[in-house]
Formats: structure tokens, sequence, C-alpha cells
């Protein structure tokens, strides 16, 4: 291969990142350092909106959003009410939008739920912004093996407006998901097996073989069309996140695992047999990674916009009588209680993670104590992307007040400036925000 297309594979890290790797939290940094309580951040997607029925058809207990009070507190409707044990962590947000959310196509909401960029009219040469987790990831990787986790229903990064992954790196470029149970588990938690010097052996073999396969993308990149271009891109933006965890697994090869019981998980899980299965095995997966400290930022997309994936049909799997999309289309009274089903089950499923998250502990309370956990999404019923379902949990350690139904609406952004700042990230500022989301849940 010509020396033109060399690239050196800690250039192209520093390229992407920004910053060169630094090393792992290590006892050498000092006990003060070494034993600082863990923040997180979760993100969970829930694609198509939720059951947010007209006050007319009288079925107010089917909406996602309380709608009534008792005793000064609201009330969970149908739809959430799974999730009633966890009152006092977590919190609802009615009103909120991203700004650049009416103007946009509808249909992308799930390409900028993270990042509130304006795809509508992006920079030259761009399509998307940088996602609040990869925020997230950047100030935190240094603490941990994997600087975030990008899990979805499907595989992969599907394309624009029907996206099969919420995270974008620094350059908008949208990073692949994960899906299948044994090959994440497999990743995470048996890197530390083995002989240390065969594990290095494989490492650098590895390393070896993505600097083969950068040179070759790159010197085929020249030659291709504009299509085929950014499908390239967004291959080398797989490898260069697979680099980058390559790189960072190096340097942990002599630091154990915490000791852990994997006992319970079904790692051969399929979302086609069984939907329930598969999700609480993929939420354990990220319970146990937090407990770990493998990762302090994760993205799950449990759905896909617009009839897209796997999980369109769970409803029926579940004895429904429609897909996920046609219910989101839905307007009368039997087809959003119908709905509202399905937002149970999914509410089921997050109940189940907050109560194993909470079962973890850290040096401080619970892993959940510890963890910001985001649910929601991009848009609220039948495309529409305003007055965003969205529900914070988790974060007391972080001074996060909850128990709430935050109603006074806002930019979607300013709470996700909220959240960084909650978790000790000082930036300025976070897409379009103005501020953080005064009067709210959040201390800072």
């Amino acid at each position: 291969m010509p020396n033109q297309f060399k690239i050196d594979r800690r250039a192209v890290l520093k390229g992407m990142a920004g910053v060169a790797l630094p090393l792992p939290l290590l006892e050498a940094m000092g006990k003060e350092v070494a034993e600082k309580t863990p923040r997180r951040f979760c993100a969970f997607y829930v694609a198509n909106g939720m059951t947010l029925p007209d006050p007319k058809l009288g079925i107010d207990d089917w909406s996602w959003f309380p709608r009534a009070e008792k005793d000064g507190k609201f009330v969970f409707g149908i739809p959430t009410a799974p999730l009633s044990p966890h009152r006092e962590k977590l919190s609802f947000f009615g009103g909120l939008q991203h700004l650049n959310g009416t103007k946009n196509d509808p249909h992308v909401c799930s390409d900028m739920w993270l990042t509130g960029a304006p795809l509508h009219d992006p920079a030259p040469g761009t399509y998307n912004t940088v996602g609040l987790d990869q925020v997230v990831a950047q100030h935190t990787r240094h603490h941990c093996r994997r600087p975030s986790l990008v899990l979805s229903i499907d595989a992969g990064t599907g394309y624009t407006s029907r996206t099969a992954t919420i995270s974008y790196d620094r350059e908008g470029k949208p990073i692949p998901a994960e899906n299948n149970p044994r090959r994440i588990f497999e990743s995470l938690f048996k890197s530390n097996r083995g002989t240390l010097e065969s594990q290095r052996a494989q490492l650098r073999m590895r390393m070896k073989l993505v600097d083969a396969v950068s040179e070759n993308a790159k010197a085929l990149d020249r030659k291709l069309g504009q299509a085929d271009r950014e499908k390239m891109e967004q291959y080398m933006t797989s490898l260069n996140e697979f680099e980058s965890r390559l790189q960072t697994s190096e340097k942990w090869l002599d630091i154990p695992l915490k000791e852990q019981d994997y006992s319970h998980l079904n790692l051969d899980a399929n979302p086609a047999d069984d939907p329930q299965a598969y999700y609480r095995t993929m939420l354990d997966l990220i319970a146990l990674a937090f407990d770990a400290d493998i990762t302090r930022s994760v993205t799950f997309m449990m759905n896909r916009e617009d009839g897209m994936g796997i999980s369109d049909t769970f409803p029926l799997k579940l004895g429904m009588s429609m897909t996920h999309h046609s219910m989101s289309h839905k307007k009368d009274r039997d087809g959003l209680i119908e709905w509202g089903k399905y937002d149970r089950f999914l509410s089921e499923q997050l109940a189940y993670f907050l109560r194993r998250m909470d079962g973890y502990r850290d040096r401080q309370g619970t892993v959940l104590d510890n963890t910001i956990v985001l649910y929601g999404s991009g848009a609220s019923t039948t495309h529409k992307n305003t007055n965003l379902p969205t529900l914070v949990a988790g974060g007391a350690n972080m001074g996060l007040k909850h128990g709430q139904y935050h109603q006074a609406g806002g930019r979607m952004t300013d709470m996700y400036l909220s959240i960084l700042h909650s978790m000790g990230i000082g930036e300025e500022s976070f897409g379009d925000s103005r501020g953080t989301l005064g009067d709210s849940i959040f201390a800072v």
C-alpha cells in the first residue's frame, strides 16, 4: 500500500477525540480521586411518542403525563403506574421541546433527541451535532474502561430520519449501536479473563488489524461517490470508536473487574420471541456495567421511529391488535387505550431497571442515586414534536429533588445543560441552550 495512504493509529484517535486519551483512574493518583463516587448518565429512547389522549374523550387516567393530583402530589396514570414505587426518585417534565424541533421534519426526532441540532439547516459539510451522552463520555472517559455504551433494539446506525442509534460523536456522526446481549456481555465483562500476556497479545493484534483496515478504507474513500462516501464515514466512525475502546482496554488490563453475579442473565434472549426477556437482559447489562464502573455513559434506543425494525411488532407479540407505529396514529378511545397498554409495558421495563439500579451499592448511596436516568421520546403523539414526554430519575447524590411534575416547559437543551452541571461538568452551553432549567428538580 502506498505510503500516502498510511494513517497513524494514535493520530486518528487524537483527531477524532480532539485530545489525547488520558490514563485510567488508578490508586496511584491519590485516595481522594480514586474513592470519589462516580457520576453517571443513561438515556432511554421510546419512538413514536406516548399516549396523551384528548381530554374530551374522558380517559385522562390513560395519559402518560399525570393529569390528577391527590394530597398535593401527582397521580400516576395507568401507563406509568408501574413506576409508582419509585415516586421519590423520579420526576416528569411537561412542555419541553427542542427549538429546532418544530422546524425539522418530524420524522428526524430520534436523530435530534440528544442533540437539538438544526437538521433543517445544518452547517456546510455537517448534518448533526454532538449528543448529550457523548459530552458526558468525553468528561468521564478517563475514569472507566469504556467511554460510552451505545445500545439499540437494532444494531448499526440506520439512516437519516430512520435511525438505529441516538448517539452522535463530536463531529455529529452517528455512532453504531450494539444489540446482541451475548456479544455485549463478552465485550464488557470477559476482557479480564485469561492471562494478561495473552490479552495484551490479542489487543495488539486487533490494533494491527484496525491499522490495516483504516489504511485501506482511507485509500478507497478517495475513489467513492458522495453516497458511498457518507456510508464510509459512518464505517470509519465505528472503526475509530472501536479503536478508542481497544486503546482504553490496554490501560485497564492490570485492574480486575468487580466480582458480580451474572447467573440471572439470559444472554440468548431474542426480541422476536420474548420482548420482555430481551429488554430485561439489556437493562441488566446496563446496570451491571454501571455497578462495575465499566462506563459512565449509556444510551439505549428501545424503539425505532416510523414502524422500523423488530420493535414495531412488539405489541402484537404481547397480544395487542396493532403495531407500535399504527398505535401512534390513533385518536379514538379504544385505540388510545391499547396504546396506553403498550406504554405501560415499557414502564414496567423501566421500573425493573430502576429497581436493579437501586439494589447496587456505591461508596455513597445506591448506583441509582449516582446516576441520572433520562427516559422519553422525541415526539408527543403522531410525530408531533412539542410537549415531549420526558421523565428523569435518580441522581439524588447530585442534588436532584424528585417526586415532582414540572410543567413550566422550556427548552430541552436547557434541561440537558442542567444535567451536565449536576454531574459536575462545567459546560457553558449545550446546543441552543440559554441557561439551565430554573425552578425545577435540579439544584444547579
